[in-house]
């Protein structure tokens, strides 16, 4: 396909994703820079609870979802209801300060840390904070899936831009055993856990598993590091909330865009003394930019907004799952997978034994023809991601405000409809 082809390939699927009245979760990117812009601004003093969401203005049905209760499943300390996001008169930030160490004290607070320190993305974050351990341990080494962000992602920046070198305990699609970790041939400084493996299907352990493989790498005096891009989600499988889960590791990063529906940016928390050492650092990365504020605020309205609703996405996911599974055998599709069943936090995958070309042209179709937004877009998956078979394609369904709307009934009926566009 010519960068033309793809340029109007995008133009097509946003257009059908936008005009769709119905869909299972709505995103920022699918909006324009003039709604963009319009949200944030609309949303800076609406506080807890506002319909006004960054990704919120774009499309049919935007800003529609339930307003959870105050059981977040995440702790209480999520700060909602305190009837503003941050003065929309206090001036913008310069290299930091302002609304930015507003954040940060603000997720410090949710998370239980001395300390937290915004960075522009999650990759220099978790760079810096893996460089950091390596230099307090004395090894450079650090154990990880091969299915983790680091490995998958990010162009082995670990080894190329940090000096580390990693090493794998597992290569099933989970997280490693206590056992892996107790009984891995050489030493490590750094066991880092992706809270939910997302290439694996957003698979999470039990507690008393991550318990255990947390001890078991406190007796080899290994740090532990959480990559919790998506954490915010985890507490109702763990049954523990924000507070509980960071606790079990020396330092942990989380992400604002990928569950809160922030602009970019993310945050480093741990102890004071890690965190003082990853500030210099991300000046050394090139991270200490002029002015975040647009990120930051958006990253405030979403732990406003988003945060206290995740339980209830989390729920209503399970339902939607469920649903597909039932009307892909109603359908009579001869074999697929919806993984894990049930999800453990509001994302999940479906598997399919069809080409992706098919796969992405039925799921516009769709769209376009009916109005129903049911799956975006196929891929071919990670290699050796959760036992992904041959000739089998994969795509990641996020459930969110908007799919609160759905019924199991209308989860059903829109697989049925896309099994009959897949011929």
């Amino acid at each position: 396909m010519t960068a033309m082809d793809e340029q109007e390939q995008r133009r097509r699927r946003l257009a059908a994703w936008r005009g769709s009245r119905r869909v299972l979760a709505r995103r920022s990117t699918d909006g324009t820079v003039a709604e963009g812009l319009a949200a944030l601004a609309a949303a800076i003093g609406a506080g807890s609870g506002a319909e006004a969401g960054i990704g919120g203005g774009s499309g049919p049905g935007a800003g529609s979802g339930s307003g959870a209760g105050s059981d977040t499943g995440a702790g209480s300390d999520t700060g909602a209801g305190s009837g503003f996001v941050h003065d929309p008169d206090d001036a913008v930030d310069v290299y930091g300060g302002g609304v930015v160490a507003d954040l940060e004290r603000r997720v410090a607070g949710l998370l239980g840390t001395e300390a937290a320190a915004f960075f522009p993305t999650g990759t220099m974050a978790q760079q810096v904070a893996l460089r950091c351990w390596a230099g307090r341990t004395g090894n450079a080494t650090v154990a990880l899936h091969p299915l983790a962000h680091p490995e998958l992602h990010e162009e082995g920046s670990l080894g190329a831009v940090s000096g580390l070198r990693t090493v794998h305990l597992t290569s099933a699609a989970r997280m490693p055993s206590a056992e892996e970790v107790r009984d891995h041939a050489e030493p490590f400084g750094t066991l880092m856990l992706e809270l939910p493996l997302r290439d694996a299907g957003f698979v999470l352990p039990t507690w008393d598993e991550l318990e255990a493989v947390v001890a078991a790498a406190r007796e080899r005096d290994a740090v532990v590091h959480l990559d919790g891009a998506r954490l915010w989600e985890c507490g109702p499988h763990f049954g523990r909330g924000l507070q509980e889960i960071a606790a079990l590791a020396d330092s942990v990063y989380v992400s604002f865009y990928k569950s809160l529906d922030g602009l970019s940016g993310a945050v480093l928390a741990g102890p004071d003394v890690l965190v003082e050492e990853a500030r210099v650092w991300r000046h050394r990365y090139g991270g200490q930019l002029f002015q975040q504020y647009p990120a930051a605020l958006s990253a405030l309205i979403g732990l406003d907004r988003e945060l206290p609703r995740l339980p209830s996405y989390v729920a209503h996911a399970k339902v939607v799952a469920g649903a597909m599974a039932e009307g892909f055998a109603a359908a009579g599709v001869p074999w697929f997978r919806v993984h894990p069943e049930p999800p453990h936090t509001h994302q999940f995958q479906v598997w399919l034994p069809y080409d992706v070309e098919v796969l992405d042209e039925a799921s516009l179709r769709q769209a376009e023809e009916t109005g129903v937004t049911l799956f975006r877009r196929w891929g071919s998956g990670a290699a050796g991601a959760a036992g992904l078979p041959p000739g089998v394609s994969v795509t990641e369904v996020t459930v969110s405000g908007a799919g609160l709307e759905w019924s199991a009934e209308d989860v059903r009926e829109a697989v049925g409809v896309f099994v009959g566009l897949l011929a």
